[in-house]
């Protein structure tokens, strides 16, 4: 059987005036597809095998291609938009017919020149087209321990479990809502570091550092937040954790954790005005 959107070994059938018609080799099922003449190689001839991959023309018709795809069923990876139209999206996947994104498909819209994290998948006509829904479609990673470094593209917020990374933009991963302490929003690329391995191989994501290394990076942050007001920050670590996280980016507990840190360094004084002030 001939598949759609996958690469298949098939042999010369016949040639016709715009191309070679390719069959299953040792069988009788009258099932061919069109390779165009320009894609036909110097010396193709009759009995001859060829990889081809398999996928639907503008005129939705099945077409074998000896062009390599930048993506292939059941993989993500990510591509550039080219276009947005009336039903979606156009990517460029390396073909001449554009992959389309359709607007159900979006988990946010998708500008021209973007580039996106999807997943191919056949629609109900038979057609090929991407999701930007990529979980069901990202493996676990092999190899990847605590405390390693990685890089991968956010594609999910949760408000139950927090931000679904793609690491390496293949392989699943996770920052729990715990850990997210900075603005994310899918579709920006993160480095993190591995925090823990699951038995199943899921990954738990932080893009915080460990709790001593972490505490400087804080308290230099809001040693910059505190000169940025002139030398004293109007609020101290009894402020609501809204108000906290909207000016530092920091939980409540972080924030507390790092202006004791200034403040057993001699760095700040905190007065009982309710104010930091620099030493």
């Amino acid at each position: 059987m001939i598949k759609t959107a996958e690469y298949q070994t098939l042999v010369f059938e016949k040639e016709v005036e715009f191309g070679v018609y390719l069959k299953e080799d040792n069988t009788e099922a009258p099932e061919h597809v069109l390779l165009p003449k320009k894609q036909v190689p110097s010396g193709f001839k009759r009995g001859d095998s060829i990889e081809v991959f398999i996928y639907r023309d503008s005129k939705d018709r099945l077409i074998a291609t000896t062009a390599k795809p930048k993506l292939t069923l059941h993989k993500a990876a990510k591509l550039t938009v080219k276009e947005v139209g009336k039903i979606g999206a156009f990517l460029d996947w390396g073909l001449e017919k554009d992959l389309l994104l359709p607007f159900a498909e979006q988990t946010y819209r998708v500008k021209a020149g973007e580039s996106v994290l999807v997943a191919p998948y056949i629609d109900k006509s038979g057609r090929i087209a991407a999701t930007m829904k990529v979980y069901p479609y990202l493996p676990v990673a092999e190899g990847i321990k605590t405390d390693d470094r990685v890089t991968g593209t956010v594609y999910e917020i949760s408000d139950n479990f927090g931000a679904f990374v793609a690491i390496d933009d293949m392989y699943q991963g996770l920052i729990p809502k715990k850990e997210l302490y900075k603005d994310v929003k899918p579709g920006d690329t993160v480095e993190a570091r591995v925090i823990s391995v699951r038995e199943d191989g899921k990954v738990n994501l932080s893009v915080r550092e460990k709790s001593y290394i972490q505490i400087e990076e804080d308290a230099e942050d809001i040693l910059d937040l505190i000169k940025s007001y002139d030398g004293v920050l109007p609020f101290t670590d009894k402020a609501s954790p809204e108000v906290i996280k909207r000016e530092t980016g920091m939980s409540k507990n972080e924030f507390k954790k790092a202006v004791g840190h200034l403040y057993k360094n001699r760095k700040i004084e905190i007065t009982e005005s309710g104010t930091i002030r620099i030493i």
